[in-house]
């Protein structure tokens, strides 16, 4: 999965960073709004494809005393980052730029320059889209686009792919406000077109920053990876039931499970260590994700101990008192 990703993140660096030297060369050119608002997105995204890589590497950190299930969470944290610098680098520019010349228009020279960027940019960013389009469909399953957006534990080619596709919009609306301004020699389409592509960042922006705070907080694993859990550990004959089954991505390829069980009474202690590190292989074969495992004994009357907020002294072993 690290490997997809540095291959999508490479590839709209590269991608980015040629994009913004045109557009930045064409803004000056000419003087375009739009094309400056275009450069400031391309600028904004050759940064956020940098703090991904870094994040990237972070992640892949070993465990430590200090962090003692890695440091899988810093591509959350870094991908949330990323979020911010799209919100306020690169929306919040664009609508200052925007703003400011709708206020005091200022006339276009030489458009068709931005013609001929826009059209370099689309055959870049239609490249990268395309890559980041590829290795999404093949980790994203059976789940459609939207949903695998929303469930998706690796936020860095979604990302991309997000980033990517608001470039290509913000493309059209520019080529679009430059091309009215041309016709109607009206400054005022290509002071808008900033606008517009400000909004769009913004937008972009607000979705990736909601997509990752769920993850940097701890979110779940999928449902299917908890049903299969629990019903790995039903299945053994030794518990007598299963209570709850706890989940948390601590990195994209990092879950963290505690399961909360009954044992069936009487048993010894040997068969509950037989089954515990059964129970471990199995959910680990069965989901390699699944790093660590812990497995909390829990009676009846203990259960019902804890929801209630008290704790039985006779409850607990003398030794334990």
């Amino acid at each position: 999965m690290a490997t997809s990703s540095r291959k999508v993140i490479y590839a709209a660096l590269v991608g980015n960073c040629l994009i913004a030297i045109t557009k930045v060369a064409a803004a000056v050119m000419t003087g375009s709004s739009a094309m400056l608002s275009e450069a400031i997105h391309s600028g904004a995204d050759t940064g956020n494809e940098v703090l991904l890589l870094y994040g990237l590497r972070r992640a892949e950190m070993p465990a430590d005393n200090e962090f003692p299930f890695g440091h899988g969470k810093e591509i959350y944290f870094w991908s949330f980052v990323v979020a911010m610098v799209l919100f306020a680098g690169g929306a919040g520019l664009s609508l200052y730029k925007g703003i400011a010349h709708l206020v005091s228009p200022a006339p276009i020279k030489s458009s068709y320059v931005n013609f001929v960027v826009i059209g370099l940019a689309l055959i870049f960013e239609g490249a990268t889209w395309y890559i980041a389009m590829r290795e999404f469909a093949k980790s994203k399953g059976a789940w459609g686009y939207i949903q695998a957006v929303h469930r998706s534990k690796n936020p860095a080619i979604f990302i991309v792919l997000l980033e990517d596709s608001a470039a290509i919009l913000g493309l059209v609306v520019a080529f679009l406000g430059i091309l009215l301004n041309q016709i109607t020699g009206n400054p005022v389409y290509d002071a808008a077109a900033a606008v517009i592509i400000g909004l769009i960042l913004a937008g972009t922006a607000l979705v990736l920053a909601y997509e990752t705070k769920s993850m940097l907080i701890g979110e779940s694993a999928n449902g299917e990876v908890v049903q299969g859990i629990r019903e790995i550990a039903g299945s053994c004959r030794e518990i007598k039931k299963v209570n709850e089954v706890l989940t948390m991505h601590v990195g994209p390829d990092f879950i963290l499970v505690n399961i909360s069980v009954d044992f069936v009474d009487p048993i010894l202690a040997t068969d509950v260590e037989v089954s515990v590190a059964g129970l471990d292989r199995a959910i680990k074969q069965a989901f390699p994700r699944v790093k660590r495992i812990f497995i909390e004994v829990e009676t009846w009357r203990a259960k019902e101990e804890t929801r209630s907020g008290e704790t039985s002294n006779d409850t607990l072993p003398a030794e334990c008192r």
